[in-house]
């Protein structure tokens, strides 16, 4: 099963969960994008982690309370507030789907340049949406 078969697959919320991720690694959100949320890793101590997604290689595992870490609760309580769901809940589908979206993004190991960054969202929302 593919990352879209996967996100799509997993009900509204988790559905709406990854759009919003989409548009926060898109710098819609004002967060910065992709290399924001990498800063906000390696700024956390994290940095193994969010390198270990976007490489070729297994990636690593984050928490709900480290994602909750890295996003602020203001970020996840608005989140859980448009879904309808607990704080806890957003963060534990978040340390699922992150990893995931960031993984599909960087297939060679690295970030790709802004337009393809920008193109691999585009697919992912019109997917999604």
């Amino acid at each position: 099963m593919g990352l879209l078969d996967s996100l799509l697959g997993a009900g509204s919320a988790h559905q709406g969960l990854a759009g919003e991720v989409i548009n926060m690694l898109g710098g819609a959100s004002g967060g910065g994008g992709l290399a924001g949320l990498v800063r906000s890793f390696e700024s956390q101590g994290l940095g193994n982690i969010v390198q270990s997604w976007i490489s070729t290689g297994h990636n690593l595992p984050v928490s709900a309370d480290q994602i909750a870490s890295i996003l602020g609760n203001g970020q996840i309580s608005q989140l859980a507030a448009r879904f309808g769901l607990a704080p806890d809940q957003v963060s534990a589908q978040l340390s699922q789907i992150l990893p995931r979206i960031v993984d599909g993004l960087t297939p060679h190991g690295s970030i790709p340049a802004s337009d393809a960054l920008q193109e691999g969202l585009s697919m992912l929302r019109s997917r999604l949406g």
